[in-house]
């Protein structure tokens, strides 16, 4: 048997909302079985009062949950090489149909989580477009990424002690990635498992504070 793949339009989703007189562009990526409604809300609790753009960007992959809910993911291991280009292209073509239509004010913040945070990574480093900082929750900095890991500037790392996905071993991996990269990492654990956290959530704000000062 022969296996052979061929490149094909598909259509993405994302959400956006914009305040008026915003101050910074926060981007987010969901994790497995999510969908960018759910991160969007993550989004809006990480703005708070906050006038900051923002975008919730859907996986390509779509399916149902036994509820009926639709949900997304990012990729699978087959033709796994393939699947990081197209969701590269997907995203700098969401990223340019937003320059278009409403601007992108810096600071730019590419947020993650969990399957997420590999895309938050990849939109920093190849989509072309000046990042000021990656959040990066319960997810690992992928291959392709850490050679170029220098081109990132700050990275806000999450975990919980409870994660057992996401552990203390494959964080302290990622920093010294990073560290090594010459990238300003803070890192936050907090109590809780493979989800936003209120504490975390809480130290995003915070983040995103200090690069409004920056």
């Amino acid at each position: 048997m022969d296996t052979r793949t061929i490149a094909t339009g598909t259509h993405g989703r994302y959400l956006v909302e914009i305040p008026e007189h915003s101050r910074a562009t926060l981007i987010g990526f969901h994790g497995y079985q999510e969908n960018a409604a759910i991160t969007l809300d993550v989004l809006k609790q990480i703005a708070a009062d906050r006038p900051i753009r923002r975008v919730s960007i859907q996986g390509l992959h779509r399916f149902y949950t036994r509820a009926n809910d639709v949900i997304a993911s990012w990729m699978t291991k087959e033709d796994r090489e393939l699947a990081i280009a197209d969701n590269i292209a997907y995203v700098s073509k969401v990223l340019a149909a937003i320059t278009d239509e409403y601007g992108i004010t810096r600071p730019l913040i590419y947020a993650g989580f969990s399957q997420g945070v590999a895309m938050a990574y990849r939109a920093a480093v190849f989509a072309q477009r000046p990042c000021d900082g990656v959040i990066a929750l319960a997810g690992d900095v992928p291959p392709d990424v850490a050679p170029l890991a220098s081109s990132l500037h700050r990275v806000l790392l999450g975990r919980g002690t409870e994660d057992q996905w996401y552990t203390a071993e494959k964080a302290a991996k990622d920093r010294g990635v990073l560290e090594q990269a010459g990238v300003n990492v803070i890192e936050h654990v907090f109590d809780g498992g493979h989800v936003w956290a209120p504490p975390f959530i809480a130290k995003c704000r915070a983040f995103i504070d200090e690069l409004l000062l920056s």
